[in-house]
């Protein structure tokens, strides 16, 4: 019987796969690695082993993965950390005989430092290639970006003022919900023939903001127009709506990134993992927005 670990397991992501396989899976044990076991007894209730562990905490790690045989690794949220974070829990597996890590990276088209979301790829990019060098069997799950984050970007009032406004151009992204995004994971860790394999966690259509106006107001019957202004003025938006710093840097780097193409390829790795179709932007946009 496998031994399955999630790390970010109170985190919306590795939260959800742990429970599609709390569910689904009577052939395997399920393990969640937590900073804090008070915020987890909720899964623990469900069956599901805790196990504590920090990613900044090398040998808190090391007991955590003791005895695991696949290892769902989800990359951390503390940007300015995470490539040392990443190499703890490369090295830590390795050191503690995991046999197979599937890893959260994302999906991109440059790799340079020319890139506009460069501070978020670095991580990914050197994680995946420890990945690659450890010896351990890997699995590495290029995720678009999630569609549950289109509310955020949009404004939580589009319907109200009308308009999408993103200094995205025409850009298009393959956005998909993180809840299909646990499918495909939970899906994979059940399941063999994934061993050293990479996958375009993606829709298999992109869409632009000029798209996804178009829809909501097919769907809301409220005309949406959707205005890319230059990020000058974006950031200035922002700026003067009491948004952080950080937080529009980061605003602006994916609105370019999505400009530049570079969440814009589509694939059908995820029907095919899946066996059906992922949720369609329309079928999302009509459940948050017009149900």
């Amino acid at each position: 019987m496998n031994k399955i670990l999630i790390t970010g397991a109170t985190g919306y992501l590795g939260k959800e796969v742990v429970e599609l396989l709390a569910e689904q899976s009577a052939e395997s044990t399920i393990a969640a690695l937590v900073r804090n076991p008070d915020k987890a007894e909720p899964l623990k209730a469900k069956g599901v082993e805790i196990r504590e562990g920090d990613y900044d905490n090398y040998d808190s790690l090391l007991r955590a993965f003791k005895g695991i045989d696949k290892l769902y690794f989800v990359s951390g949220s503390d940007i300015a950390h995470r490539t040392r974070q990443h190499e703890n829990v490369v090295n830590a597996a390795k050191e503690a005989g995991v046999h197979h890590v599937v890893y959260t990276s994302f999906q991109r088209k440059n790799e340079t430092a020319s890139s506009p979301i460069a501070p978020v790829a670095e991580a990914h990019l050197k994680t995946e290639a420890w990945l690659k060098a450890s010896g351990l069997a890997y699995t590495i799950l290029k995720h678009t970006l999630y569609l549950d984050m289109l509310p955020m970007f949009m404004g939580e009032q589009v319907l109200e003022s009308g308009v999408i406004y993103q200094p995205a151009g025409d850009g298009k992204a393959a956005m998909l919900t993180r809840h299909d995004m646990a499918e495909v994971a939970a899906a994979i860790l059940t399941s063999e023939g994934h061993e050293n394999k990479e996958y375009d966690i993606t829709a298999g259509q992109a869409y632009s903001y000029g798209d996804i106006a178009a829809i909501l107001s097919e769907l809301t019957g409220k005309p949406i127009q959707y205005v890319s202004p230059s990020q000058e003025a974006f950031s200035k938006t922002l700026s003067e709506q009491g948004v952080p710093a950080e937080a529009i840097g980061m605003s602006v780097g994916f609105a370019e990134a999505i400009k530049q193409g570079e969440f814009g390829k589509t694939s059908h790795d995820t029907e095919t993992i899946l066996g059906h179709q992922p949720t369609s932007l329309s079928d999302y946009l009509k459940q948050i927005y017009a149900s």
